[in-house]
């Protein structure tokens, strides 16, 4: 994803893990605990690509329905 500001492309930009059917933002993990930090990240996506929904997955867990946090812009 570039970063566009006031119309000067940078050439630097951000990684998104997966982009489903361009709207749906998937940001995966393996950390112990998901933290404000990793919400933020995915929030960042959705406001520079306009994208309404994000999953943030973390497989570092027993159980991968406990993994999974929704985050909307």
């Amino acid at each position: 994803m570039p970063i566009v500001y006031k119309d000067v492309k940078l050439d630097h930009g951000y990684r998104i893990d997966l982009l489903v059917d361009e709207k749906v933002v998937v940001e995966i993990k393996t950390v112990e605990a998901l933290n404000d930090v990793h919400t933020a990240q995915v929030l960042t996506y959705l406001k520079l690509g306009n994208y309404k929904l994000g999953l943030l997955l973390n497989f570092y867990v027993t159980t991968l329905k406990n993994g999974i946090k929704r985050v909307i812009n």
